[in-house]
């Protein structure tokens, strides 16, 4: 039998080296495919817990959170585009782009395993954000892409308006603070081995296929 990854991988919505990562893992596994397979769960990670719902100007913030100047900024939005191009996915920064307060799509993510529409509904948030500008705590936006994938709207709506799996998914970031996970993507691995960041492709190729090798050992 062909061994099968569990792979849990912490992340936030707003975080552009989240869906990069994704996607070159995703493309790993292609490579490695069908002599090795991955079982895939999203766990939540906030980068901003305390944003309030109207956000922030994104380039305001980063200037202020990690003292990045605005040519920092349009720096590191080029190579965010030219890094996601290369990899199948769009960024479209702009100049008025904001961050905002992402609790809500980590309530739905969580709801969304019942019906195994994790990635979907991650991948379709990560869209909704980084390449249509949209807005991620915005209920009816959040509403349109869970219509989006498929998943029930109405139930969805009902989750939003209500207190429905609040302690939940706190206690799942709890958790993976406890961990010392303070950064993201973090990739968990077989619930042992952990890879951060967006690594390239060929990265996650020696790395997944090592790990394959000591799971069939």
């Amino acid at each position: 039998m062909n061994p099968k990854l569990k792979i849990d991988i912490v992340s936030d919505v707003s975080c552009p080296w989240c869906i990069i990562g994704y996607q070159s893992l995703s493309a790993a596994l292609k490579q490695l495919a069908p002599q090795l397979g991955a079982e895939i769960a999203w766990k939540p990670f906030e980068l901003n817990s305390a944003m309030p719902a109207a956000g922030e100007h994104l380039g305001e913030h980063l200037q202020k959170k990690y003292g990045s100047t605005a040519a920092d900024v349009e720096q590191g939005r080029a190579m965010l585009t030219t890094r996601g191009a290369a990899l199948g996915f769009q960024f479209n920064f702009k100049p008025d782009a904001r961050i905002y307060n992402t609790f809500n799509a980590h309530r739905l993510l969580y709801w969304a395993r019942q019906f195994n529409k994790q990635t979907e509904l991650k991948l379709a948030l990560f869209a909704l954000y980084f390449s249509e500008g949209g807005n991620p705590s915005d209920v009816e936006q959040l509403l349109q892409v869970v219509a989006k994938v498929g998943l029930p709207q109405d139930e969805a709506r009902a989750l939003l308006q209500s207190e429905q799996l609040v302690k939940e998914v706190r206690a799942e970031q709890a958790k993976y603070q406890s961990m010392g996970i303070s950064s993201v993507p973090t990739f968990i691995i077989n619930d042992q081995y952990t890879i951060t960041g967006g690594q390239p492709v060929e990265s996650f190729v020696q790395i997944l296929t090592e790990l394959a090798v000591q799971q069939t050992a």
